[in-house]
């Protein structure tokens, strides 16, 4: 299953994405940040139409666990904040619905 994989690489597209938008206008940077945030972005998107699903609201919900908990690592990696208990706590049960909604039988 390539799903996980696929679902990493966006959040970090995703998540740097945003990064350049929000250096170019929160921290004044140069507009090339944004450009760059756009670019990945765009390869964001184009990752998460590779998620192993029949339906893209469903990769769209299972992925945003996954998100959650990249974003925590962003936090703690990127900014220099430890994400404390409760954010570990919230990011474990982002991906335990990440699971549910991946795995989870589903009748014909």
């Amino acid at each position: 299953m390539q799903t996980p994989i696929v679902y990493v690489a966006a959040a970090v597209a995703e998540i740097a994405g945003c990064y350049g938008l929000w250096a170019w206008l929160r921290l004044g940077r140069s507009p090339l940040w944004a450009i760059g945030g756009v670019v990945s972005l765009v390869i964001f998107a184009g990752l998460l139409t590779r998620a192993e699903t029949d339906a893209a609201g469903r990769a769209y919900a299972a992925y945003g666990g996954v998100y959650v908990a990249a974003s925590l690592c962003w936090l703690w990696l990127a900014e220099g904040v430890r994400p404390d208990r409760w954010d570990l706590l919230g990011a474990g049960l982002c991906l335990a619905g990440t699971a549910v909604i991946l795995l989870g039988p589903r009748g014909a």
